[in-house]
Formats: C-alpha cells, sequence, structure tokens
C-alpha cells in the first residue's frame, strides 16, 4: 500500500485516490460542504487555508494545506519528501 504525504506528517492511500483538485470553484466547495454536513470530510490543514481537495474513492474529501501540484507529484514520483508549506 502506497502513501501519499499530504502535509504534517497526515497521509493518505494513493489507491484510494480519485482526484487532487483546487477548493476555489463553486462546486468544489457545495462538494466539500455536502461532505461536512455527511460527516465525511477529513480536515487535514492543522488551521491553515484549504489548497487542496481530495477526492477519495469511498466518497470522503479530504482538505489539505498543500498544492495540488506538490500532491500530484509525490503520488507520482513515489516519495513524501517535505518542502517549507509542510512546517
Amino acid at each position: 500500500m502506497k502513501l501519499i504525504n499530504i502535509g504534517f506528517g497526515n497521509m493518505v492511500s494513493a489507491a484510494r485516490l480519485v482526484a487532487i483538485v483546487s477548493p476555489d470553484s463553486a462546486p468544489i466547495k457545495r462538494m466539500v460542504q455536502d461532505a461536512r454536513e455527511r460527516g465525511m470530510l477529513i480536515d487535514a490543514t492543522y488551521g491553515r487555508k484549504s489548497r487542496a481537495v481530495l477526492i477519495t474513492d469511498s466518497d470522503h474529501i479530504v482538505l489539505s494545506a498543500i498544492q495540488p501540484e506538490t500532491i500530484a507529484g509525490r503520488v507520482t514520483s513515489g516519495g513524501d519528501e517535505e518542502d517549507e508549506e509542510d512546517e
């Protein structure tokens, strides 16, 4: 099982990811709000601004404070290196 670091020591299974998107659009904001109401939202931002929304095959939504491009790079490279946004 391959785990991807999504910041602050939090990991998500790469096999369960369906999409990694930016939280700026209205449809994504609605998805996040719906997941929050259903109890399917996992907030891994530690109080910081959400920069990426991870959608899983189990219908869970995960919020991350790391840029979507950074997470996508970790998925494709297999690395979980730390960068300045994680601190």
